[in-house]
């Protein structure tokens, strides 16, 4: 589609990885996830119109470091996120906030309770191409959504409360690959204001890395497959140290774990296994699950 820079450059275009990742989960005879509307986004963008969307189109299948090991991270992620909306939701919190929602399509796709509103905050290009996609499907929420354009570098809370969150209410929060792109003080200013907005009841689910990748893990399969695609997923990570956030959210009062994906692999049964001893651009990668009680 001509104009659509904002998801065809940078973290956009990770997006779009995503996205043909979900898609190639949702046709898998085994798929953990599925979203039936992640192939549209990318046969909708240049950039990607050639990647695969099915299993087939992956020449070397789960071998593939890009679209099969990193494809089966996502295909995972995108499950353990799933049960913990679905989890909060299911206890009686009707407010959800994707930050950084990027092509999600949660709002579709997963089985709401009556009463849920679901507020979507990311830059307005990517918003824009996601909207012009689902108009074309006819595609309809299964609850009430609200986009909202904010750059998460940004401000961004008062965006969120002038479109009608109420930070009276408990809040499902969720920052899916997000984290890894930002810059350590736009990180801190995240997890201050996701602290400042919730209420008791509350929860968090997000993505980090550990520590700057070494040489090692940079020259990587996942790595040096992604840039052959044009995807320089290194060129976007952050050269800092990393902050604690984990460690700042305890200290705020908020009860916190930490995993692997390689956690959640052993618990489905299905996903990336840990390769011990070799350079992997998984390892360093934890989901962290965090709530005020």
């Amino acid at each position: 589609m001509a104009g659509d820079t904002g998801v065809e450059e940078g973290v956009g275009l990770t997006a779009l990885m995503v996205a043909a990742a979900r898609a190639i989960e949702t046709h898998r005879h085994d798929a953990l996830a599925r979203d039936v509307y992640a192939e549209h986004f990318v046969r909708a963008a240049r950039a990607s119109a050639d990647w695969p969307v099915r299993p087939h189109q992956v020449p070397d299948g789960d071998a593939d470091p890009l679209w099969g090991r990193l494809g089966r991270y996502f295909g995972l992620r995108t499950r353990v996120l799933d049960d913990f909306i679905l989890r909060q939701v299911s206890a009686g919190t009707r407010q959800v906030v994707l930050l950084g929602a990027g092509l999600d399509t949660r709002a579709y796709r997963l089985d709401w309770p009556p009463g849920c509103r679901v507020f979507e905050l990311d830059q307005e290009d990517v918003l824009a191409f996601k909207g012009r996609v689902l108009g074309g499907l006819r595609a309809v929420p299964k609850t009430e959504r609200v986009p909202i354009a904010a750059d998460l570098r940004l401000e961004w809370a008062g965006a969120l409360t002038g479109a009608g969150f109420d930070p009276a209410a408990p809040t499902v929060w969720l920052a899916e690959g997000v984290l890894l792109y930002l810059p350590h003080a736009a990180e801190r200013a995240m997890i201050e204001a996701v602290d400042a907005l919730s209420v008791a009841g509350s929860a968090l689910a997000y993505e980090i890395k550990l520590a700057p990748e070494s040489a090692a893990v940079q020259e990587s399969p996942i790595y040096t497959v992604a840039r052959r695609t044009g995807i320089d997923l290194l060129a976007m990570f952050p050269l800092e140290p990393r902050p604690d956030s984990a460690g700042d959210l305890t200290a705020r009062g908020w009860r916190t774990s930490v995993h692997t994906a390689f956690d959640f692999t052993r618990r489905h049964g299905r996903g990336p296994e840990a390769q011990p001893g070799r350079p992997d651009a998984l390892a360093a990668n934890r989901w962290v699950f965090a709530d005020r009680s």
